[in-house]
């Protein structure tokens, strides 16, 4: 299942998403995460599932353009840490 956290407004898309059926629950991206706005959690779609995923914390949900702002990398051929942490290829950002 893919779940999307972020916003859209005027300026454009800022979503995380999270594909929770190709996530191993590493917590790779949660402890590479700067800001720390990614937690382990115990799957919220899936309550029979004994796996946790990562999620985007809710007071972080409405902003993270700017906090996972200076993550961006500048130089094209490089990812966001969080990215760059996860071997599943489970999380993609939208901007």
């Amino acid at each position: 299942m893919l779940a999307n956290y972020g916003y859209k407004d005027g300026s454009g898309e800022y979503f995380i998403t999270i594909d929770t059926d190709k996530c191993d629950s590493c917590g790779k991206c949660a402890e590479v995460c700067p800001p720390k706005i990614l937690a382990l959690v115990a799957d919220p779609f899936d309550p029979l599932s004994e796996k946790e995923v990562p999620l985007v914390i809710e007071a972080e949900r409405k902003k993270i353009k700017y906090t996972c702002g200076p993550c961006k990398p500048v130089d094209k051929s490089k990812t966001e840490p969080c990215i760059e942490a996860c071997e599943p290829c489970a999380i993609t950002h939208s901007w």
